[in-house]
């Protein structure tokens, strides 16, 4: 299918950008009369061919670029992007069966999520665009898995920036919302009606399995543990105790379920807690451990936020690091978008000075393999992660 409808740069977006995004400010004139969520071409300022993508007039991100090159957008194009993405997985997802199979921007297909838990697909359409053609993408994804269910999380907060209405459940299929899955050695329960994002962090999977390398013979704090993975994947790897915090006790239940699962109940602890409040507890009580997991929320949203954030992350980690025995490790995660890896590097820096305390890098990490990153959006590279060893 080929456009009916085009639009010209502005001089403020050069055409040698490869950023799918087109804002408002990047566009003039629309020359037609396309409705939400239509194909349109976009022309350079002097009439030449720049690319092809999805148009969204309510949203300050006009148009989504599928491609840059003169091709149909026809089921042809929409397959061949989902095997690429098929395909990538299979190479770089390894003992797990959850996980991101279509991970938007990422994958060339900006506006779509979908996550695999077992044979159960969840989807996210985020643009007017991907939401017009989820029937047509989801018939084909079930088509190349072998799949027979596809459920809907269409209810995040950036839906309503495209006009769209929140809704979820099933699009194809029906059957339970909770979903067994394995990760290495640990068992969960995914639960995609309810969980947060589309039931499970997948971003973290690999990251989990690293911070678990240094756990044996270990007593474990895990901050910020929600449903507990990172501690379950702790002491399966030998720990001899693991402590857990959150503020939720309803994920806190939901841990205990993951613990007594994975058999381990008897050397996992939680507690319900604020984080701050109760690192500075312990520090004041003299708790020590050998290894402290830090994996907290979000602490900036935009840029604004950034100050403020930046604090945060010294603050958690000055106590992260006071709660370790010398020669202890610290794993420090932060997934806001405005924070930099050399901001939070900077943050650990001197969260260690004013600790007192000498560390050493041992690993920089980022998010799992499934959430491949596009050299030329910084925005699809979120998640930073720093495993130190402190003396």
């Amino acid at each position: 299918m080929r456009p009916t409808a085009q639009v010209r740069l502005t001089a403020s977006r050069g055409p040698e950008s490869r950023h799918l995004w087109l804002y408002a400010g990047h566009l003039g004139s629309v020359v037609g009369e396309p409705i939400a969520g239509d194909l349109i071409d976009v022309l350079t300022s002097d009439g030449r061919f720049y690319g092809r993508g999805l148009y969204s007039p309510a949203s300050k991100i006009r148009v989504r670029l599928l491609t840059f090159r003169d091709e149909p957008i026809d089921e042809t194009f929409w397959l061949e992007r989902i095997q690429q993405a098929i395909h990538l997985r299979q190479r770089v997802v390894a003992q797990s069966n959850a996980y991101r199979l279509i991970y938007g921007e990422g994958d060339r297909l900006p506006g779509l999520i979908v996550d695999r838990y077992d044979r159960l697909l969840v989807m996210q359409t985020l643009s007017v665009g991907m939401d017009r053609r989820k029937e047509l993408l989801a018939d084909l994804l079930m088509k190349e898995l072998n799949i027979t269910g596809v459920y809907l999380r269409n209810d995040t907060k950036s839906r309503g920036l495209e006009s769209l209405p929140l809704e979820r459940g099933f699009l194809h299929g029906s059957g339970p919302t909770q979903v067994e899955i394995q990760e290495g050695l640990a068992k969960f329960l995914v639960d995609v009606e309810r969980g947060q994002k589309t039931g499970w962090f997948c971003d973290q999977r690999e990251n989990r399995l690293a911070a678990a390398k240094f756990a044996a013979g270990a007593d474990v704090l895990e901050v910020f543990c929600h449903t507990g993975a990172f501690g379950i994947h702790a002491a399966l790897a030998g720990a001899v105790s693991v402590e857990s915090l959150d503020v939720s006790q309803d994920t806190l239940a939901i841990a205990h379920r993951h613990a007594a699962m994975n058999k381990v109940e008897h050397r996992c602890t939680y507690r319900q807690a604020d984080a701050f409040e109760e690192m500075r507890h312990l520090v004041k009580a003299g708790r020590r451990y050998d290894l402290v997991i830090l994996d907290p929320p979000a602490f900036a949203r935009s840029k604004q936020a950034l100050a403020g954030a930046l604090a945060g992350y010294k603050d958690i980690n000055l106590l992260g690091l006071k709660l370790l025995k010398p020669e202890g490790f610290l794993v420090t995660c932060s997934c806001s978008n405005p924070v930099s890896e050399s901001d939070l590097w900077n943050s650990i820096r001197l969260a260690a000075r004013d600790a007192k305390r000498d560390i050493r890098l041992i690993e920089q990490r980022g998010q799992s393999a499934d959430h491949p990153i596009l050299a030329s959006m910084p925005e699809t590279r979120y998640l930073k992660y720093f495993i130190v060893q402190v003396f």
